[in-house]
């Protein structure tokens, strides 16, 4: 063989083993996995990029991640830990991203700011494009998989809206998640009803997903609950507990919770199916 014909071949060989190799490793090997910002053990700072006054207590914060590409790295069901030091005290409040690893490059947190809430008003004065937070996580004891449970009861209270939403959405936007469920969800005022728009918007095309909405001050022509979650209302609105596979998840504020854990207890739930954000 002559040595054109030889080293015309042995490049044409080359090029075959290299486009081979990249179809490997970019197509039938998959994307590069996201780079994960959280760490579980040590606390890093994540910096203050927006913020959006939702109402005249409630803000949603933007803090960004380490590069455009990162993910926080959250599983569906757990929440991370905030620190500040104020007067001199290390201060750590928990809290559940409204956001998901599907948005990449920044995570969300809506918090209500309370006139004496420490942390709340830490980050509520944190400048942006200039300050961070300390950040911790994962942290819980619940993780959600795809169908663990037949049907979910949710019940919230207040921003106890946040771990709820995270579940939902996970849940709704895979099409193989057939998991049916229920949210009861309290508040003092309409105006207080925090993701409204956004909960409304995921009920249609949604079938096993259904929301039952309570105030302690309804306005004129109000159709939902009203005054406090009773055990009525859980027993009309969620899966009774004898249900196979049945769980019921809440999260509000503790005279809230102490309430709740009475009102399902009485109604039939056992402990094992009762998990507390």
């Amino acid at each position: 063989m002559e040595s054109s014909q030889f080293n015309t071949i042995a490049l044409g060989t080359a090029l075959a083993l290299a486009v081979g190799a990249f179809l490997v490793k970019f197509v039938l090997g998959g994307k590069k996995k996201a780079p994960i910002s959280l760490d579980p053990k040590e606390y890093r700072k994540f910096k203050l990029v927006d913020k959006t006054i939702i109402s005249h207590n409630t803000r949603l914060f933007r803090f960004a991640l380490p590069t455009p590409d990162s993910i926080l790295g959250l599983p569906i069901g757990q929440h991370i830990s905030l620190k500040a030091v104020v007067d001199e005290k290390d201060v750590m409040r928990s809290y559940t991203p409204v956001s998901s690893d599907d948005e990449k490059g920044y995570f969300d947190l809506i918090i209500k700011v309370y006139e004496r809430g420490v942390m709340s008003q830490y980050v509520d004065h944190l400048v942006v494009g200039q300050d961070s937070i300390d950040v911790r996580g994962p942290k819980g004891a619940f993780v959600y998989q795809t169908n663990m449970f037949r049907s979910i009861g949710m019940i919230a209270g207040g921003t106890g809206i946040t771990p709820m939403l995270q579940v939902i959405r996970a849940i709704l936007k895979n099409k193989s998640d057939t998991t049916q469920i229920r949210l009861i969800f309290a508040n003092v005022n309409e105006d207080d009803i925090l993701l409204r728009e956004d909960l409304d918007r995921l009920v249609v095309g949604h079938p096993n997903f259904k929301i039952y909405y309570v105030l302690n001050n309804p306005p004129a022509g109000w159709t939902g609950g009203v005054g406090f979650v009773s055990q009525e209302m859980i027993q009309n609105f969620l899966l009774p507990p004898g249900s196979e596979n049945t769980k019921v998840v809440m999260c509000g504020p503790p005279m809230m919770n102490k309430a709740m854990q009475g009102h399902l207890t009485a109604i039939g739930y056992t402990e094992e199916q009762v998990f507390q954000f």
